[in-house]
């Protein structure tokens, strides 16, 4: 029983780990489902690796079991030594031999996929659009001069160029049904592209740890017909940017109504009355210095867009401190 119980327990082990990675997103084993041909073309040389890898692995693990059955003791004592295995020239020479046909084999794939990847089709007017990356969210920037936070709107069907900046550090967009990463690194201007072949909602989150609060810069693209892009961009876009400023950016850190959270609460705080106050935050943070403090969210925001944003704190977030009462900062 002694013997059999490690085993048991392994085997328990194992079937709970199992469990949990089939819990996952598609198993655990394979990316999202793509929404875009680079996507596309990035799940095939997953697929080709992932075949390549789970053969290697079933292979060796069932030599392993092979071996150890084979070779067990037998109730022979430590002192003695077993059989003495020799070498093998030819097995030797395929398992050398092997593996490079194997990286050979993946790497041509690679490149051939890569143009395919990197290379937008074929378009006569494809929709250019910047983004840029702050701590902690992504700004969106359209060929008509609006601005949105945190969900970027395409029109489905159309090819997409992204230009990807950052201002303050190093992040990186990842959409996985779009395609694959990009670095936003400041001084430097990167691109990508994605054509959404259907309309839906896409989540994808800054994959490069930017700063303490990285794990809420969070991204989505809405893929819609084109009436409703236009729309957004033209109409609704402008109208809510003070909106999507403050749940996009400021909410994030002091909770949706100002409450706090990992920030402090600042719903009574004049700062959020006084436009002069909120703009020198926005454009130069607070106590950079140390770390976890506010970084300069809105240093290349617009004077619309500042102007937004205290309309929508005064109208929506703001309370005065009851009478009596000291404000927050």
């Amino acid at each position: 029983m002694r013997r059999k119980l490690p085993t048991l327990v392994l085997a328990v082990l194992l079937a709970l780990a199992t469990a949990g990675v089939a819990a996952a997103s598609n198993g655990g084993f394979t990316p999202v489902q793509p929404a875009s041909p680079n996507a596309h073309h990035i799940q095939g040389a997953y697929y080709l690796i992932l075949g390549f890898t789970s053969a290697i692995f079933v292979l060796v693990e069932s030599l392993l079991v092979v071996f150890i059955w084979k070779y067990r003791s037998r109730g022979r004592s430590r002192a003695v030594e077993g059989a003495q295995v020799h070498g093998h020239t030819r097995l030797e020479l395929i398992w050398t031999a092997f593996p490079v046909v194997i990286l050979a084999v993946i790497a041509a794939f690679v490149f051939y996929e890569l143009p395919s990847i990197d290379s937008a089709p074929a378009a006569a007017d494809p929709i250019h659009i910047t983004v840029e990356g702050h701590q902690y969210y992504w700004q969106f920037d359209y060929p008509n001069g609006a601005r949105s936070i945190g969900k970027l709107v395409v029109p489905t069907g159309a090819v997409v160029d992204l230009k990807v900046v950052s201002p303050d550090v190093i992040h990186s967009w990842w959409i996985p049904a779009l395609g694959g990463k990009v670095q936003a690194i400041p001084g430097r201007v990167n691109h990508t592209w994605f054509r959404a072949d259907k309309a839906g909602t896409f989540s994808g989150q800054c994959a490069e740890l930017c700063g303490v609060f990285h794990a809420s810069m969070l991204g989505t693209v809405a893929a819609k017909p084109a009436s409703s892009y236009h729309a957004y961009i033209t109409q609704i876009g402008p109208a809510t940017i003070g909106q999507q400023e403050w749940s996009g950016v400021c909410a994030t850190c002091h909770g949706n109504l100002g409450q706090g959270g990992y920030g402090p609460n600042i719903s009574s705080s004049t700062l959020l009355n006084s436009r002069s106050s909120l703009l020198g935050i926005l454009r130069n943070g607070l106590d950079t210095s140390r770390a976890g403090a506010m970084p300069p969210v809105g240093d290349t925001w617009t004077q619309a867009q500042i102007s937004a944003l205290v309309a929508y704190v005064k109208k929506h977030i703001y309370k005065a401190a009851p009478a009596g009462g000291t404000s927050g900062g």
